[in-house]
């Protein structure tokens, strides 16, 4: 995408994003920069601010968010992300870890959530893998759209996790209930033919250059629409959901800084840093 107004200066020390502009349609790229754009610190202090002034900006009327390289994301950086959960997993934790985790979960929580608040239609460009916090992410988008390559996963129960970043509350009214269920009951991984089957996308593109060309083109065309209408079509759509979403939201950061801090939470970190298969036991 070739610029052609000067980047703000909301965007001009970023890390892990990197926005871009032609026209009234708004580009942002995940950088990473950990391996496979994976979300760490960088990315989630960095997305609400983005995206709070993409909504701001009267000259932009549609957003393309989409990952550098081959794939949209990897997911939690969780080597970045462990040493914030280090007092949690450190034996009997008391009020005051559990009361910083919750906090540090709702922060995530509204980093996500500041895509979905963005007046401006969101379109999500998938191609290779998209794990974990990359699905909560696109979740919280208006359209999805994928390579033919391009790979899901809602993983979070592979590492001990229950998903609280968005994809439990956002992806039943997208994808339904039983979808919904299976996938983030299994953590397994669907391809790209499946997710259009089940709705997670709208359409598939032959390859990573094609989806982008079809999410920009889909966001010029709904540019080019009176863009308080556009905004309001989705403030009204968004009502439908956004209670019950925050809600839900509100209600697995508390179950999670309650529940958990595990012994299988601590063997699935390690064996991650150990590249090996965990081995659970329900403690």
């Amino acid at each position: 995408m070739t610029d052609d107004v000067a980047p703000d200066a909301a965007y001009a020390d970023l890390v892990s994003l990197k926005v871009d502009r032609s026209g009234h349609v708004a580009e942002v790229t995940l950088l990473g920069p950990g391996k496979g754009n994976a979300m760490g610190p960088d990315f989630w202090r960095e997305l609400p601010r983005v995206f709070r002034a993409l909504d701001a900006d009267p000259e932009v009327r549609a957003v393309v968010l989409t990952g550098s390289g081959k794939h949209f994301s990897y997911g939690l950086d969780l080597p970045a992300m462990m040493p914030s959960w280090a007092p949690l997993l450190a034996g009997d934790a008391l009020a005051k870890p559990r009361t910083a985790f919750l906090d540090e979960i709702r922060t995530l929580q509204e980093s996500v959530t500041a895509v979905a608040r963005c007046r401006k239609p969101v379109i999500a460009a998938v191609s290779g893998w998209c794990i974990g916090g990359g699905v909560d992410v696109i979740s919280a988008a208006d359209v999805r759209l994928a390579s033919a390559e391009a790979k899901f996963s809602v993983r979070e129960v592979k590492v001990a996790i229950v998903a609280d970043l968005g994809s439990l509350q956002r992806l039943a009214s997208i994808i339904g209930e039983g979808h919904l269920r299976e996938l983030a009951l299994t953590g397994k991984d669907i391809d790209a033919a499946r997710a259009e089957r089940i709705g997670l996308v709208n359409d598939v593109h032959p390859d990573q250059e094609a989806v982008l060309a079809a999410a920009r083109e889909l966001a010029g065309e709904i540019a080019a629409n009176p863009p308080l209408v556009v905004q309001g079509t989705k403030d009204v759509l968004s009502v439908n959901t956004e209670r019950q979403v925050t809600d839900g939201l509100r209600y697995v950061a508390t179950w999670n800084s309650a529940f958990l801090p595990s012994k299988d939470l601590a063997e699935a970190a390690q064996a991650f840093l150990e590249r090996r298969a965990p081995e659970f036991n329900g403690e």
